[in-house]
């Protein structure tokens, strides 16, 4: 209970930056919105945030799991992903637009992470959705392993048409690469082993996907042929 007790604490104290840090965004007082912003990455992993931005995922979740249990680590994280990604709107609100991607990937990634390493208990209501940091990196194509990234994020989840959109980001950036193409397989033959009622309910019907297996083995004999 004490640690229960200890983490809702924390919780409506980070609420309560992120309304300072809004109401600070308002007004375009943007240096006053970057301090207290740089100060939470400070608490949260102990480094300030452009220096973050370059640690890998790995990293990053080991700063965060050190002397931590499960529950509090999920929080932190949570916390993190959703301080990345107000970071990344501050700098919108300056037009640095181009430095601004790389704190929402950076907080996309860690919620992949963290959804791939644990079983989520409980969501808070600040944290961004997967879909609202899609939307915030809407205006340019995401990154192979981001697609990757998301493909098996939707995978993970059931949502079986949104992964096959992710896998065809990444087979059309890279059109030429057999291997990619057997990565492709591999991800219907899994659906291929699942009941209809799990496909249909993916929005991907068993006609469908092997209709996209067709497709695939038609490119990857082309590519054999050139």
């Amino acid at each position: 209970m004490i640690r229960r007790d200890y983490i809702l604490r924390q919780i409506e104290q980070f609420a309560a930056m992120l309304a300072q840090i809004a109401g600070f965004a308002k007004n375009e007082k943007w240096s006053e919105a970057s301090t207290v912003a740089g100060g939470e990455f400070q608490r949260l992993a102990g480094v300030e945030a452009p220096e973050l931005v370059r640690l890998s995922e790995t990293n990053l979740l080991a700063r965060l799991i050190e002397h931590e249990p499960n529950v509090a680590v999920e929080s932190k994280v949570f916390m993190l992903a959703t301080l990345l990604k107000t970071q990344g709107d501050l700098l919108v609100g300056q037009n640095r637009v181009e430095e601004s991607r790389a704190y929402y990937l950076k907080g996309l990634h860690l919620l992949f992470e963290t959804f791939g390493r644990v079983e989520i208990t409980e969501r808070p209501d600040f944290l961004p959705t997967v879909e609202i940091f899609l939307a915030a990196l809407r205006d340019e194509p995401l990154p192979l392993t981001t697609n990757a990234l998301l493909m098996h994020h939707y995978e993970r989840t059931g949502e079986f048409a949104k992964a096959e959109d992710a896998l065809f980001e990444i087979l059309d950036s890279e059109p030429s690469q057999i291997e990619l193409l057997e990565f492709g397989r591999s991800f219907y033959q899994r659906l291929l082993s699942l009941n209809d009622t799990a496909l249909t309910s993916g929005n991907l019907p068993r006609a469908e996907v092997l209709s996209a297996l067709a497709e695939l083995d038609a490119r990857k004999a082309r590519l054999n042929q050139d």
